[in-house]
């Protein structure tokens, strides 16, 4: 479906982009693409045909439309032209004026959105967008030239998408699209679809960039620097019919502790067993309850080592066919380190046991301070094949499989240097398929009763086996015991038809339907002593979506977008549970799917310099899945389930523009407002009118970035989160502490400079105040970025 790229652009700016190096067969595949609807069009005819389209398929729409379009010289760029959604996007040439090391870093700024990253590295990054948290990672779907990156084998921080597919210096562009309103993407954008678009070279081309970072962080009983670096390369050519690319990247960082060993205030007096202890930590913890913490445990400091391996090749088969191939190639090291800053009467550290702190008594369990690895290799493997006629029929068929080949995380049983013991969980093997078929309808010219259409397919199947193991050594991968396994698959079939008719020059409705069977299947858990398996699922739901967008002046465009969809469970949702002995107590392999009716009332107004969006939405989701504690049985249990009824509202205001009050100054600012409440929950009635998990209320940026001359550049950015809980009953009264989730305002900054036409230098800040902040983890402090670029 991401062959329906394509934009606007002046002669300047084509030139821009030739400089970027986009390749000239993204040049040639947009012409078989739509033409932008009137709403984003009314700049037409004084500028100039776009810079991946047809020049006579242009000309061709400003014979038909030329008596509606007036000047403006801001373009509209979207990623399909009859997209009934909200939609924001950022270029490469945007990112190269920003602090950005890993991919995702390239939503931190979009308007109403957050992107939850611990530290540099942080493979468990994930995105919260409107009324849809970061732990919700199974509502957004992220695409990189149509492949599928989002981890659909769970719904939780443990599976988020695998950004590390795509380096940054390989982005052409990024685009957000706001909620579940085409057809053309599964329920699971119910939050947003992230379609990144790579580069491809139209020539000899290659480049180098090293990145060094480092962060100031001190806090209870840590107080240091901790330092990474990142290195990356990539050459590639276009000869004849056949362009190529292939890229290496490398980082390695250590960050900072951000989970810690802690127990509420005791108020046993110690007993003489007790080993009198000093070096523990009071604090007040996010209840508002005193509490004490004793160093820094298994999850805390990960220092993490990644590598990709990256080729992608394109080839012109005939002038209007073209097929791809993409290899990823992903592995991560990753060991956690853990500290106690407890001393006894000698100094030696303790790790365990009964303690006594200021004639209190502390049990600590063996585990506190058990350092972990873990380590990981993934694949990813895409093919391509689509026509691109300028006008009339066009078909595309990509085809993706992501497999998870090595996957091992190690823990031991205690800190204790002496002990050995530990357990292994291995999910190699695990991963999914995809594939998606579509033909697309474009008009050879446009007027009013035009229609494009777009008919599809689409498939995927996920399969995710968690097998742990006791070792003796833990760090070993020799024999050990069995202990414990959990597998399942899913699998989702769609069928999808949508059509934009214009209706008059004035109007425009796009609607669809999307047809969706699920299948859960092959789903198991197993002990030592006992085993069950699962019955298979079978579920089907239509998903109708309608936009109605009016032309209201010259430079104003109102739409209002509705649609249905339904977001299935995942493996892990479905058969990952706990296990007692020889009892299984699974959260539910009969979790009902999420149904979200969804709402959206958008103005863009588009001026000479820029675009300034209004939209007001509604997300009204009926069970919402989410890990929860059902009250009303005895005793509670706590897994994930069915919460009846959240409904999300807001509205929030998007301003981009180019040369503001002066020459070079480019504004970007959002301002976001959600109010997500649970109006219904039968298992925990006291959530009702709560408000939901981690949904601040309000959401800004602003980034100003300043071209000072040909070679240099300044940019500052503010990122603003406001009042969010951790909590589904809202008990979580003191945010601004470990566990708990702050308010904050964040200020980066970075300076570009170019001494040649070839090489670049840059120096930046994130976090320019050291704000202290947290969203249950501790967030870095100021962190220094310094790095250099050469191309050729």
């Amino acid at each position: 479906m991401f062959d329906l790229l394509t934009q606007t652009k002046s002669v300047s700016t084509r030139r821009y982009l030739s400089s970027l190096h986009l390749s000239s067969q993204s040049s040639r595949l947009s012409t078989s693409l739509r033409p932008l609807p009137l709403s984003l069009m009314l700049a037409l005819p004084m500028m100039s045909q776009s810079a991946w389209a047809a020049e006579d398929d242009v000309h061709a729409v400003h014979e038909v439309l030329h008596e509606v379009f007036v000047s403006a010289a801001r373009e509209k760029r979207v990623l399909d032209p009859n997209l009934p959604a909200s939609s924001e996007r950022i270029t490469a040439a945007q990112l190269e004026n920003l602090n950005v090391i890993n991919t995702e870093d390239a939503l931190k700024y979009m308007p109403n959105m957050a992107i939850r990253k611990r530290f540099v590295g942080d493979e468990n990054a994930t995105i919260s967008v409107r009324g849809n948290g970061t732990s919700q990672t199974a509502r957004g779907l992220v695409y990189a030239d149509g492949l599928l990156l989002s981890n659909f084998m769970g719904n939780t921080h443990s599976f988020p998408p695998r950004w590390s597919m795509v380096f940054p210096e390989d982005i052409a562009q990024v685009d957000v699209i706001y909620g579940p309103f085409s057809a053309l993407y599964p329920g699971n954008s119910m939050g947003a679809t992230v379609a990144i678009t790579t580069k491809m070279p139209t020539k000899l081309e290659a480049m180098a960039r090293a990145q060094v970072f480092s962060q100031q962080f001190n806090m209870f009983g840590v107080d240091g620097h901790f330092d990474g670096n990142k290195s990356t390369a990539a050459i590639g050519n276009k000869v004849g019919d056949l362009s190529f690319l292939l890229g290496i990247d490398h980082l390695s960082n250590a960050g900072q502790p951000f989970v810690y060993a802690s127990q509420p205030r005791s108020t046993q007096v110690a007993t003489a067993s007790a080993i009198p202890v000093t070096g523990a930590y009071s604090y007040t913890d996010p209840n508002g309850a005193p509490a004490t913490i004793f160093g820094v445990n298994a999850e805390g400091a990960e220092r993490a080592v990644q590598d990709l391996f990256k080729f992608k090749a394109v080839y012109d088969i005939t002038p209007a066919l073209q097929a791809g191939f993409t290899f990823g190639y992903w592995r991560q090291q990753v060991s956690n380190s853990t500290q106690t800053f407890l001393r006894d009467a000698n100094g030696n550290p303790v790790y365990s046991g009964l303690v006594n702190i200021g004639g209190y008594q502390y049990n600590l369990p063996a585990s506190f301070f058990a350092p972990a690895a873990s380590e990981s290799e993934n694949q990813l493997y895409g093919l391509t094949l689509k026509t691109r006629n300028a006008s009339g029929w066009n078909y595309s068929a990509i085809a993706s499989y992501f497999d998870v080949s090595k996957s091992i995380s190690r823990s031991a049983s205690s800190g204790l240097a002496s002990n050995l013991s530990g357990v292994a969980t291995y999910g190699d093997g695990s991963g999914w398929k995809t594939l998606d078929l579509m033909a697309d309808y474009k008009p050879a010219t446009v007027n009013a009763g035009s229609h494009w259409l777009t008919f599809g397919y689409h498939y995927d199947d996920y399969f995710l086996e968690n097998t742990t193991l006791n070792l003796s050594n833990w760090r070993s991968n020799d024999g050990g015991s069995f202990n414990n396994t959990f597998a399942g698959k899913t699998e989702t079939q769609a069928l999808y038809a949508q059509d934009a008719w214009q209706l008059n020059q004035l109007w425009k409705l796009t609607y669809g339907l999307r047809y969706e069977n699920w299948l859960a299947y092959d789903g198991a858990r197993a002990t030592s002593a006992a085993a069950q398996r699962y019955d298979n699922r079978n579920l089907s739901y239509w998903s109708p979506k309608a936009a109605l967008s009016y032309q209201a002046t010259s430079d104003l465009t109102i739409r209002f977008s509705t649609g249905r969809a339904y977001r299935f469970p995942t493996v892990s949702e479905l058969f990952q549970g706990s296990l007692t002995g020889s009892t299984l107590i699974n959260n539910d392999p009969n979790l009902k799917p999420e149904n979200d009716l969804a709402k959206e009332l958008s103005a863009e107004w588009s001026h000479f310099n820029g675009m300034l969006r209004m939209s007001l939405f509604e997300d009204d989701v009926k069970n919402t899945l989410f890990s929860q504690t059902n009250t009303t049985v005895f005793p509670n249990v706590t897994s994930i389930q069915n919460i009846d009824r959240v409904r999300s509202r807001g509205i929030e205001f998007s301003y981009s523009a180019e040369d503001v009050l002066l020459r070079g100054l480019d504004l970007s600012a959002s301002v976001g407002y959600t109010r997500s409440i649970i109006l219904e929950n039968s298992k925990n009635p006291a959530t009702v009118g709560k408000n939901f998990y981690r949904i601040p209320l309000w959401r800004s940026n602003l980034v100003g970035s300043y071209r000072i001359n040909d070679q240099a550049n300044v940019m500052l950015a503010g990122r603003y989160s406001g009042r969010q809980y951790n909590t589904l009953t809202n008990t979580d009264i003191n945010p601004n502490t470990f566990g708990g989730t702050s308010s904050f305002l964040v200020f980066d900054t970075k300076l570009t400079f170019k001494p040649t036409k070839n090489t670049e230098l840059g120096l930046g800040i994130d976090n320019l105040t050291n704000r202290r902040y947290y969203v249950y983890y501790p967030y870095p402090g100021r962190t220094f970025y310094l790095e250099a670029k050469v191309s050729l």
